[in-house]
């Protein structure tokens, strides 16, 4: 198992890390359980779950898959896992999270009352690595951080870290817990695919400069670099074809970001490319995200057991300098086919 630092950080965690957003909803607590035992017995020690979850976030659920994780995590010793967990992000984001009334900022209440609900149902007296599901838009950075600096402060908290944050987001907040002597943001976790490779433009000029660490997120790109979208036959249980039938605007326009005709056809070359270099599209796409110096691992997410077997196969994929010159081939081709 290859093990990597987050950031400048104590956190050693293997190159994959395994996501628990189904967990709850597409994923019943039986199948859960057999997910993280495989990807324990693997070797995985990283987990990453979020008080918002499962997905799609309801009011009925949210925290639900905490509370599956923290059952399992009674079964092997806690200091063996490093666990991560996320604050809901801000109601003047991109949706109004269904959690404390909708009323979700990330100040100095909400991040209080965010990490007593996790550690109550992860059921364990801290978590090691905090993480800002998405900016707020309204309240200044610097109340944000010297409330996760107080957590640190307080042993609740290992470390912190960011997700979904632009290149002046965690510049700024990087500048500020450096003047104010507050604990930093080690992390960012944010989109980064085949089909979104928007992270190279320059995120990852700040964290190579500043040792922080990417931890991507929908590595298959919502399962479309599975080849699934791409056939004459589209599942209607699938997660995009049932995004295109909600009512929500905003849910449609993500199925549509995800698939559309510059990622289907971007998919189909990286499906010959696959069958060129003799590996599964998962592996692949796997493989590619856990590839470059500022990730330090990547995020994957399973609704079944058998789903992993490819996944784990990216440990052992190794992305060879003609094999990436192809992928950039196909990237320079089609420009942010995710937008």
């Amino acid at each position: 198992m290859e093990f990597r630092y987050i950031g400048k950080s104590g956190l050693r965690v293997s190159s994959i890390c395994m996501g628990t957003m189904t967990f709850g909803s597409t994923t019943d607590e039986k199948e859960a359980f057999k997910i993280l035992d495989c990807a324990y017995d693997r070797g995985i020690n990283f987990y990453d779950t979020a008080e918002l979850y499962p997905v799609s976030p309801k009011k009925e659920t949210f925290g639900l898959t905490e509370k599956i994780v923290a059952k399992w995590l009674k079964t092997k010793p806690r200091d063996s896992i490093i666990l991560a967990t996320k604050i809901a992000g801000a109601a003047s984001g991109w949706f109004v999270p269904p959690v404390r009334h909708g009323l979700t900022a990330i100040d100095s209440f909400h991040i209080k009352k965010a990490i007593e609900g996790s550690l109550k149902r992860l059921e364990t007296d801290y978590i090691d690595l905090y993480q800002m599901h998405w900016p707020d838009t309204i309240v200044p950075i610097e109340e944000s951080l010297k409330a996760f600096d107080e957590l640190v402060r307080e042993g609740k908290v290992r470390y912190i870290g960011t997700s979904n944050d632009s290149t002046y987001g965690l510049t700024k907040a990087n500048e500020i817990s450096k003047n104010r002597n507050f604990a930093r943001f080690e992390s960012i976790q944010n989109n980064f695919s085949l089909l979104n490779p928007r992270f190279h433009d320059e995120l990852a000029n700040v964290c190579r400069r500043e040792n922080i660490s990417l931890l991507p997120y929908s590595p298959m790109a919502g399962g479309v670099l599975s080849g699934k979208y791409n056939g004459d036959f589209i599942a209607p249980d699938v997660r995009f074809a049932v995004y295109l039938k909600d009512k929500n605007k905003r849910v449609q326009a993500m199925a549509h970001r995800f698939v559309n005709s510059k990622t289907l056809k971007a998919t189909s070359r990286y499906l010959d490319l696959s069958k060129e270099y003799q590996v599964s599209p998962v592996t692949l796409a796997i493989a590619y995200s856990k590839h470059f110096d500022f990730i330090a691992s990547t995020i994957i997410g399973a609704r079944k057991l058998e789903q992993l077997e490819d996944s784990f196969k990216a440990f052992d994929f190794k992305i060879s300098e003609e094999l990436l010159k192809k992928i950039e081939e196909i990237q320079k081709d089609i420009l942010y086919p995710m937008g």
